[in-house]
């Protein structure tokens, strides 16, 4: 009698996990080499680095997200809300190099994305909260420069391109939207193309000499995704051989180097009117020719690579640099094409104004 209770208890047992599996945990090696165990299905994400958040919201998981940085609205642009409207009510308890574990252990998350480059104490302190927690490069670096803001690299090219799409594909399992994810991959390089089969490999002499001027005289070098777009775009970026990373420079520097044509990320205009207004740029050569432009938000020329910066931020800078190369382009055309699929909305601004 107790054997055949036995029997049907353990028959039962068995029904019930079958009908109701416990969640598995898996493991995933994040961008600086971290082995992280994390719940076989993550609902709820807690992102402390803005591409990160970005890129989410490109795969159609922000959904997902709980909790934001606090810097996300200086970092992505005040217009970024449009894609995800939570994001003004959103709880932000960390940033980039600094987190609030009370705050995230309140928000439940499965999983914490973070910066590469995040303080070791703050990775230790999720951990010890028993939080799973991801760090997020984009790069494919060598063992010992992953974990750096401004890494030393011995090919640019490689370390951005393969990153993006580790990257990529790592946040995209994570959060299950492995589909998403090369689908984003796929029509990012094969876009690239397009400006490269015109650009091709320019030599230095015959390349626009170009600066990018972000807030306080402060600029991308040698080392940064920057310089490999815009090297991409057949310009020649001017700082590339005096700094590395990102640095403020003098303007004696830039007058120095007396670029063409400088460029200004869409999230600084007031850098625009304080360059056409200051006396002290006024004798520089872009300057002069009126060559200072504010960039679309897509064209994301930022020390991290984003998707839509190497698919149409390209595009951009190298019709502005060679308008003759590429005057058949629809750069409105081509960013709504974009927008629509990764974003999910129209692009309507105005490109001729950028």
């Amino acid at each position: 009698m107790q054997k055949r209770l036995f029997l049907r208890g353990a028959a039962a047992a068995l029904a019930f996990a079958l009908a109701f599996p416990a969640f598995a945990d898996r493991v995933v090696t994040d961008q600086i080499g971290r082995s992280v165990t994390i719940p076989d299905h993550v609902n709820r994400v807690v992102v402390l680095q803005h591409q990160t958040l970005n890129l989410l919201v490109q795969m159609d998981a922000s959904e997902k997200v709980v909790g934001v940085l606090s810097s996300w609205k200086k970092n992505l642009g005040p217009q970024f809300v449009r894609f995800d409207k939570k994001l003004e009510t959103m709880p932000m308890p960390g940033d980039l190099t600094s987190v609030n574990i009370e705050a995230v252990t309140a928000l439940k998350p499965d999983v914490v994305f973070i910066a590469n480059y995040a303080p070791k104490d703050m990775i230790e302190s999720l951990e010890r909260a028993g939080l799973p927690t991801v760090a997020v490069s984009l790069r494919r670096d060598a063992k010992d420069q992953k974990a750096q803001l401004n890494p030393t690299m011995k090919d640019e090219e490689s370390a951005y391109t393969l990153g993006l799409e580790d990257g990529i594909r790592l946040i995209a399992d994570v959060v299950d939207r492995r589909k998403e994810g090369e689908e984003l991959i796929r029509y990012t390089f094969e876009k690239r193309r397009l400006v490269d089969s015109r650009i091709g490999k320019l030599p230095e002499n015959e390349r626009v000499r170009a600066y990018m001027a972000n807030p306080n005289l402060t600029t991308y070098g040698s080392g940064k995704y920057t310089g490999l777009m815009m090297e991409h775009a057949g310009a020649f970026n001017v700082a590339a051989k005096t700094i590395k990373g990102y640095k403020q420079v003098s303007i004696e520097e830039v007058i120095g180097w007396d670029p063409a044509v400088i460029f200004v990320q869409d999230r600084y205009p007031k850098v625009v009117k304080e360059i056409l207004s200051d006396p002290a740029w006024a004798g520089i050569k872009a300057v002069k020719e009126k060559k200072v432009y504010l960039m679309p938000e897509y064209a994301k020329a930022w020390g991290y690579p984003m998707p839509e910066a190497m698919a149409i931020g390209e595009l951009w800078m190298a019709k502005k640099l060679y308008p003759e190369k590429f005057a058949d382009i629809d750069m409105t055309k081509a960013a709504d094409d974009y927008y629509q699929r990764f974003y999910r909305v129209r692009w309507t601004a105005d490109d001729e104004k950028h």
